[in-house]
């Protein structure tokens, strides 16, 4: 039992020195001329989905949940965030060139058909990111009308 009390009273040390482990959380600015949902004059309904389905991983305006402030929860959510961005961000669209542009679209139709995008984890906390048929249905037509009519 000592043994135990121990290894508990060691457990809750670490978590709690690990809490002041920093995690840049701080968004860069964005710059509407650039941004995907003011530059491509979206309609309200896409702008409404891609901003709860996918700016908080996808783009400079992540809102970072509670939860995110708890490590090595924060950690996680972070390294989620950094690999969304890479893949694509929308705040910085207008800075991609055509060719790039034309394959994040196509991906982006891809995911949403193969229904791999929004992450699961993700809709499980954010009910609001949690796509019907018709919204992502209405996605794929606008990504799909960009790409025919080379509006990118």
């Amino acid at each position: 039992m000592k043994m135990v009390k121990k290894v508990l009273f060691w457990a809750l040390v670490a978590f709690a020195l690990i809490q002041f482990i920093p995690i840049d959380r701080v968004n860069k600015p964005v710059d509407s001329a650039v941004n995907f949902v003011d530059s491509g004059k979206a309609p309200e309904k896409v702008k409404t989905l891609l901003k709860n389905a996918c700016y908080d991983c996808h783009s400079n305006e992540t809102v970072y949940p509670k939860y995110a402030f708890i490590a090595p929860i924060s950690w996680s959510v972070k390294s989620h965030v950094n690999e969304g961005r890479e893949h694509m961000n929308f705040s910085v669209w207008g800075t991609y060139n055509k060719e790039l542009k034309e394959s994040m679209l196509n991906k982006s139709v891809q995911t949403l058909q193969n229904r791999t995008m929004p992450m699961l984890g993700y809709i499980v906390y954010h009910k609001e990111a949690n796509l019907s048929e018709a919204e992502r249905s209405l996605l794929i037509q606008y990504f799909d009308g960009m790409l025919k009519s080379k509006t990118y």
